[in-house]
């Protein structure tokens, strides 16, 4: 019997099986290991240079040549027409009332805010909410692997590299661009666009690295950092938290720590212009 021969009652009871089993599976523990350093900080120069050299100069003009209000609405309408990738991902991982929360945020904005341009949805106590094929994949259980530095795309685990394609299929640019062949690849620009004001909302965040010895370490305990809280809806355990962090181990010493830290800052003091003195 082929797939598309199956009574949709079985369908539906095969899903509601697979979301039940869903439901059982336990969240493996973060890693904290680096296996693949070495080719993980070429990337990441790569990266660098390529977003000092084009990225973070295009995002910058995109800020010059808009206003905060107008950035704020192209946010809103790039939040809103991707929301079907969190709405399909929710029922994946059997949350059906986030499903549900998320459905009538997405109709509301889409009609009342003008196809998402505002966001009414929020004043109707149905705030935004993100997520993703990696975050599913994590509660399948589904370990996450070493750490993955990639040309252009940055920060990611094995696990985590699944959602580019996964996400991609569920979102409405990528579809665009799937039914479209335009000149110079054009079909392609709103997915840039959308690129491109992800990079200008972090021109804030930069003075983050300011002091920082190691950029590559801080971008990597970030990353997974913040994809924990992700994980657990922005609640993590605190065995959980301690565990990346190292806390009540041998694997991290804090003292070496400090003391690169220190040498990095006397290093960078000698070196300004007022440094010296």
């Amino acid at each position: 019997m082929s797939p598309m021969t199956i009574p949709a009652p079985l369908r539906v009871g095969a899903l509601g099986a697979c979301l039940a089993l869903l439901a059982g599976c336990s969240i493996a523990k973060p890693r904290t290991d680096d296996p693949w350093e070495g080719f993980n900080r070429k990337m990441y120069a790569f990266n660098d240079t390529a977003d000092k050299a084009v990225i973070r100069p295009v995002a910058v003009a995109y800020r010059k040549v808009t206003s905060a209000n107008m950035r704020r609405i192209v946010s809103n309408f790039f939040s809103n027409i991707r929301m079907p990738i969190t709405i399909v991902n929710d029922l994946l991982q059997a949350e059906p009332k986030e499903a549900l929360r998320n459905t009538g945020r997405f109709a509301i904005n889409t009609t009342l805010g003008f196809a998402g341009l505002f966001d009414p949805a929020s004043k109707m106590k149905l705030p935004p909410s993100e997520t993703d094929f990696g975050v599913t994949l994590a509660k399948w259980g589904l370990p996450e692997g070493p750490y993955l530095v990639l040309p252009l795309v940055g920060s990611t685990t094995v696990r985590d590299v699944w959602r580019l394609p996964a996400d991609r299929a569920l979102d409405p640019l990528g579809w665009y661009a799937r039914h479209h062949d335009l000149k110079f690849h054009a079909e392609e620009l709103p997915s840039l666009m959308y690129l491109v004001t992800l990079r200008a909302r972090g021109l804030d965040a930069e003075s983050l690295l300011d002091g920082v010895y190691d950029p590559y370490v801080f971008y990597r305990d970030a990353y997974r950092q913040r994809r924990l809280y992700d994980i657990y809806g922005g609640e993590p355990p605190a065995e959980v938290i301690d565990l990346l962090q190292g806390t009540g181990t041998d694997d991290v010493d804090i003292d070496q720590l400090l003391d690169e830290q220190r040498a990095y800052e006397k290093q960078s003091a000698a070196g300004s212009p007022g440094g010296q003195g």
